[in-house]
C-alpha cells in the first residue's frame, strides 16, 4: 500500500457560487483539480462501465410528450416524503469519503443541502463525524445510510448514534456486500486517506489507508430480509432498503417491514453489466403499486432526468456525483448551486410538458422511442 500518496492528497478548498450550464461539464472541470486517485475512485465504475454509461444513456430510450394549451405557468416543484416538506423532489444521495472532493468534507456537502432545502443522506463511510456534519446541516432533515457490522450490537450502537444526531429514517445499503471491480481504483492502488469516524469501532485501522475491497471485508456480507426487521424494530424508524433492481427484492423488503424501496445499482460501482438502473423502475413501481415511497437514484443529470423518474414511478430522486462535483468546484455554495440547477432545469421542463406540480409529473405517460 503506497503510502506516499496518501500524504500528498490534498482536496481542493475553494468556495464559491458556479455557473452550471450541464452536470456533464462539472464532471470535467471538477476532473482538473480534485486528485488523480480521489477522481477516479468518485467517477469510475466496475468492469467495462457499461453499467456506469447505461444508468444515463437508458433514459433516451423515454421520451417526454409536448404539452401545450395546459394552463401551466410557474411550476411548483415542492413535495414532501415521510413528513418532511422539500423544495424539490430531490435529495442528496448518501456517498463515502466527500472529503476525496474538497477540503469541507460532508460537512460541506451538509450546508448546500441545508440551505437549498432538502434532505441530507449520511453515509457510514462519512469521513466527517456527525458533529462535523450538524454544523452544516444547522438542525435540517437527514437520513443515515448504514453499510452493516457483522456484529449487531455495534449496529444498534452506530444506530443509537445516527438516531441522537436527529436521523429520521435509515438506509440499508444491501447492494455492496463486497466491492464492484473497480479496475481505476486497482490500478491508482487507491486507499482511504483519512478515516471513517462513525464506522470506526469495528474497521482496523479506522479506515484510513484501507481499500474499499478491506472495508467492505470487515462489514457484513451476508444480507438478508431479517436485517431489514432487526434494524426496522430495533430502530423504531422507516427503513429504506437501497440497491433495489427487481420487482421481486422490493417485494422482499417490504414483506420484512421495510418503509421504502430504494432503486439504485449503487451508480455503476457493482455488477457491471446489469441494467441502468432507470430501465428496472417502472417494473418495481408497478409490483410495490404505492405501498411505500420510492427513492431512485442512478444517472440523473438533467431535469429530464428527474421529469421521467417521477413519471415512471419514484417519489424523489437522489442526486449524488453532480453534487460531489459541485463540492469540488465550489465547496458549499458549490453545491447549492447545482441544486439549483435541477430545481430550475425541472421547471423548465415542466412548463413545456404541461406539469404544474409534482403530481402532475406522476401522472404523466411517457412514450417509447
Amino acid at each position: 500500500m503506497e503510502q506516499t500518496y496518501v500524504m500528498e492528497y490534498k482536496a481542493p478548498s475553494e468556495v464559491k457560487d458556479i455557473n452550471v450550464v450541464n452536470t456533464y461539464e462539472l464532471e470535467m472541470m471538477a476532473g482538473d483539480i480534485i486528485p488523480h486517485g480521489g477522481f477516479d475512485y468518485i467517477s469510475g465504475g466496475s468492469g467495462d462501465e457499461y453499467t456506469l454509461k447505461q444508468n444515463v444513456d437508458c433514459f433516451n430510450h423515454k421520451g417526454i410528450l409536448p404539452r401545450v394549451l395546459a394552463n401551466v405557468e410557474n411550476p411548483e416543484t415542492e413535495t414532501s416524503i415521510l413528513g418532511h416538506n422539500i423544495k424539490a423532489p430531490f435529495i442528496m444521495a448518501p456517498i463515502a469519503a466527500h472529503g476525496l472532493a474538497h477540503q469541507s468534507k460532508e460537512a460541506g456537502t451538509a450546508r448546500g443541502v441545508s440551505e437549498f432545502g432538502t434532505i441530507m443522506s449520511i453515509s457510514a463511510y462519512s469521513g466527517a463525524k456527525f458533529e462535523e456534519i450538524e454544523k452544516g446541516l444547522n438542525g435540517s432533515p437527514r437520513w443515515f445510510q448504514l453499510y452493516m457490522s457483522k456484529d449487531d450490537e455495534i449496529n444498534k450502537m452506530i444506530v443509537d448514534e445516527a438516531k441522537a444526531d436527529g436521523a429520521t429514517a435509515i438506509i440499508l445499503t444491501a447492494d455492496a456486500t463486497i466491492a464492484g471491480n473497480r479496475e481505476k481504483d486497482i490500478r491508482n492502488k487507491f486507499v482511504y486517506p483519512f478515516g471513517m469516524p462513525i464506522v470506526s469501532r469495528y474497521l482496523t485501522g479506522a479506515g484510513e489507508k484501507m481499500s474499499l475491497n478491506n472495508i467492505y471485508a470487515q462489514s457484513k456480507q451476508k444480507i438478508s430480509p431479517r436485517d431489514v426487521e432487526f434494524l426496522s424494530d430495533y430502530s423504531d424508524l422507516p427503513i429504506f432498503v437501497k440497491g433495489i433492481q427487481s420487482a421481486e427484492d422490493a417485494l422482499l423488503a417490504i414483506g420484512a417491514g421495510a418503509a421504502g424501496i430504494w432503486v439504485s445499482n449503487h451508480g455503476g460501482r457493482q455488477l457491471d453489466g446489469a441494467p441502468g438502473s432507470f430501465e428496472t423502475l417502472e417494473d418495481i413501481s408497478k409490483a410495490v403499486q404505492g405501498r411505500v415511497p420510492i427513492v431512485f437514484d442512478s444517472g440523473i443529470r438533467r431535469g429530464e432526468h428527474i421529469f421521467k423518474a417521477l413519471a415512471s414511478g419514484a417519489d424523489v430522486v437522489a442526486i449524488g456525483r453532480p453534487a460531489l462535483y459541485g463540492l469540488a468546484i465550489g465547496g458549499y455554495k458549490g453545491v447549492k448551486s447545482v441544486f439549483n440547477y435541477f430545481e430550475k432545469d425541472l421547471k423548465r421542463v415542466m412548463q413545456l410538458a404541461g406539469t404544474q406540480t409534482v403530481e402532475d409529473i406522476k401522472q404523466t405517460k411517457l412514450y417509447d422511442k
